[in-house]
């Protein structure tokens, strides 16, 4: 029985899915003006664990994960760069998918871009105006009165008074609230034609959040299962889905809400402004994807990740390990889902995706393996659940960190490989010696020769 902590609720709940043995799920994605940072690493590997588990579960999944192309940030940096809106946005979802892969993160079902669905947009706000719920304000915007919502405030726990007083909230004349949010933007002076639409309130373009709560209900229905993001997004951003959603369809918008938690860094929260702010491809120029990937997933998708190179490091060496235990076993491995480990393995992921406990698992099995093949067998099939220990042992052990260095040193490798070949053994031994003073150990087996480092 799958349990998920729902925000909303505040507690875990058997997941029950609106039809039977279908799910529908809808995350927020990135909105693409820039490269992906760790965190929205986490946000695609940890709903790409969900998605994977739900799959495994026996579910029919459909998943929809968003892209902004339209945006205050996004109109700024192009006009920065002198390019093009569509320019810089294709650009950048170009490099968002060349991370995702790397990181073993499937596509999802429908990847919809709020550029493609303004129409289902100003229906939505219409339908909203005429729930007395929008209002044109003097400046031309048009927006959600959060007053007239009598629930606003169900998703982060607080009343309107909590949170005009402990949120920064934009002062501003033409509101009849502060807490009032934007649902069509005026086209401002110098603004691009490419980011005007036509609109019976003038010409102008969507704010951020009703881009979610269009996209999300044309693919799923006005009502689905499961909304997830990062912790940052609960308010305003998916409050304010919950109350322009329920507002203009009249019923309940989403039935479980996740979110994961932030990513730190040498325990601050990482941000630009602090200085310690690490792209994707940052990480990924010193670190294997797949180490990435794993360091993700064995914390728990809602405890914070506390990101440095120490940690990293750990994560290399802990997956090493598995690896080693994988020397021998080759090929496509399925899972007896009756077999003890894979049970315990099951019920910690039926547990609020316990990703800490299923890779506690994993490491037990490693353990198990000089007992048998059937042990090595049932841990590659149950990491390949979680989109791990999938590659050759042999080839990952041998490829290191998936930095920048690790060509020169498997060069070496080879170089000393030769050298055994020719019996120049002294030769064969300065370069094992040169490599350890480096702090690489060289591991010889019938399978070839790996390396750590130590």
């Amino acid at each position: 029985m799958l349990k998920i902590h729902n925000t909303l609720k505040r507690e875990k709940q058997e997941f029950k899915p609106i039809k039977p043995g279908q799910v529908s799920m809808y995350v927020c994605g990135m909105t693409v003006y820039d490269y992906c940072h760790l965190g929205h690493a986490r946000v695609m590997v940890v709903f790409d664990m969900v998605y994977r588990w739900l799959k495994v579960s026996g579910y029919e999944v459909t998943y929809v994960r968003n892209i902004t192309d339209i945006d205050d940030k996004i109109i700024r940096r192009a006009g920065e760069n002198g390019e093009s809106i569509h320019s810089l946005t294709q650009r950048f979802i170009d490099a968002m998918h060349e991370d995702a892969d790397r990181l073993g993160v499937q596509r999802p079902d429908h990847e919809p871009r709020a550029t493609q669905f303004v129409p289902e947009m100003l229906n939505m706000i219409e339908r909203l105006e005429e729930n007395g719920l929008a209002y044109q304000a003097a400046d031309m915007d048009v927006n959600f009165a959060v007053r007239k919502f009598p629930d606003y405030g169900r998703l982060s726990g607080k009343s309107l008074e909590d949170l005009r007083a402990g949120e920064r909230v934009e002062v501003d004349a033409n509101k009849h609230d502060p807490l009032d949010f934007v649902l069509w933007k005026h086209a401002r002076s110098g603004e691009p034609e490419e980011v005007q639409w036509d609109s019976k309130w003038g010409k102008g373009r969507p704010g951020w959040h009703i881009e979610c709560s269009a996209m999300s209900s044309r693919l799923l229905g006005e009502h689905f299962d499961i909304h997830g993001g990062g912790a940052d997004l609960q308010f305003p951003h998916h409050e304010n889905e919950i109350a322009q959603s329920e507002g203009a369809n009249r019923c309940r918008f989403v039935n479980y809400w996740m979110h994961n938690g932030f990513v730190r860094v040498d325990n601050e929260k990482m941000s630009k402004s602090l200085g310690n702010f690490f792209t994707i491809r940052e990480v990924l120029g010193k670190y294997d994807p797949e180490v990435v990937r794993f360091f993700i997933l064995r914390a728990h998708y809602r405890s914070p990740l506390n990101y440095s190179d120490a940690h990293l490091d750990d994560a290399k060496d802990a997956l090493s390990r598995l690896y080693t235990a994988l020397k021998n076993c080759s090929g496509h491995c399925e899972v007896d889902w009756n077999e003890p480990f894979a049970l315990r393995f099951k019920a910690a992921m039926d547990d609020d995706f316990n990703t800490p406990e299923a890779v506690a698992v994993l490491f037990e099995l490693a353990n198990e393996v000089n007992k048998g093949q059937a042990a090595a067998a049932q841990l590659k099939a149950l990491g390949g659940v979680l989109g791990l220990l999938e590659r050759d042992a042999v080839a990952f052990l041998q490829g290191g960190n998936g930095g920048a260095g690790d060509d020169a040193i498997s060069a070496r490798i080879q170089a000393r490989n030769e050298a055994k070949k020719a019996k120049n053994y002294a030769e064969a031994d300065r370069i094992r010696k040169e490599l350890l003073d480096e702090g690489i150990v060289l591991e010889d087996s019938a399978q070839g020769t790996t390396w750590r480092r130590a």
